[in-house]
């Protein structure tokens, strides 16, 4: 029995010892951890990083500070490294299988991040959704409608299918069509729809506004007409322009064909045939 309670004490000491200074460490490291992550954050805003690039190093750093100290810590405790390695690797294969998806969304949060393809208040097309991105996350991206609807886009589906990013380039162009009846001088439909594109608020002058021929359906001419903007105005020229060449398509007596209703008057001699 005094052997017992001798070798127990001894295990004890020793254990508690390690027990407490485990403690200590991990106390003292979270107070430094939480300094050094102010520090970082400080140091981040000083470069020129779009904001959701700073946010995830910022997290990025914390996470592997909380590692080193967990590292730390198991090995004031006296666990061997090895159980520790063993134990991890089985741990992260059973995590990566339950969280494929996930996972996809943190790699393909980590490539935007990195090629940027698009940045904060661009206006994109991707997937089945468009809208302003409002939010660049590790796993979603927030995009903002037209009409007020905010969407979450897993990053995974992001790299993996055609961005189209609307508001990269500085100007854009407007690209209408309209319906004509062949029974109009094609030259007159030109000069008239190549004037009010010129006439139209926000049109550039340099690429110049083009109107042509580009489809013939049975009685009906498609003419395109094409005009360039500042991007940041597309909405503004896209319906002033099509109000412009409605108005004056329609006031030089240019027809189009669906508006117009075929009458055939037919004789008696015709009713008898």
């Amino acid at each position: 029995m005094e052997e017992f309670i001798s070798k127990s004490i001894e295990i004890g000491t020793t254990s508690g010892g390690k027990v407490l200074l485990a403690i200590a460490v991990a106390v003292i490291g979270l107070i430094i951890i939480k300094l050094l992550s102010k520090v970082a954050v400080k140091q981040l805003e000083k470069t020129k990083f779009d904001p959701a690039v700073k946010t995830v190093i910022s997290k990025i750093i914390k996470i592997v500070l909380y590692i080193l100290l967990l590292i730390g810590i198991i090995e004031i405790l006296g666990v061997p490294m090895t159980s520790v390695a063993a134990l991890v690797a089985s741990g992260g294969l059973a995590v990566g299988l339950a969280f494929q998806g996930s996972l996809a969304n943190l790699a393909g949060g980590f490539l935007i991040m990195i090629f940027k393809p698009f940045k904060l208040n661009d206006y994109v097309q991707v997937s089945d959704a468009e809208g302003v991105v409002k939010d660049i996350s590790i796993f979603y991206t927030k995009l903002l409608t037209l009409d007020n609807r905010l969407v979450l886009v897993p990053n995974g589906d992001l790299m993996n299918s055609n961005i189209t990013n609307l508001t990269s380039e500085k100007i854009r162009r407007v690209d209408l069509d309209f319906k004509i009846t062949n029974d109009i001088d094609q030259e007159i439909v030109k000069s008239v729809l190549i004037d009010a594109a010129r006439d139209t608020e926000g049109v550039l002058e340099d690429p110049a506004p083009f109107a042509r021929l580009t489809a013939v359906d049975d009685d009906t001419y498609i003419f395109t007409v094409r005009a360039w903007c500042d991007t940041a105005k597309y909405w503004d020229v896209y319906f002033d322009l099509i109000e412009k060449c409605s108005k004056a398509l329609s006031s030089n007596g240019i027809d189009d064909p669906e508006e117009r209703i075929a009458v055939r008057i037919v004789n008696e001699d015709e009713k008898d045939e």
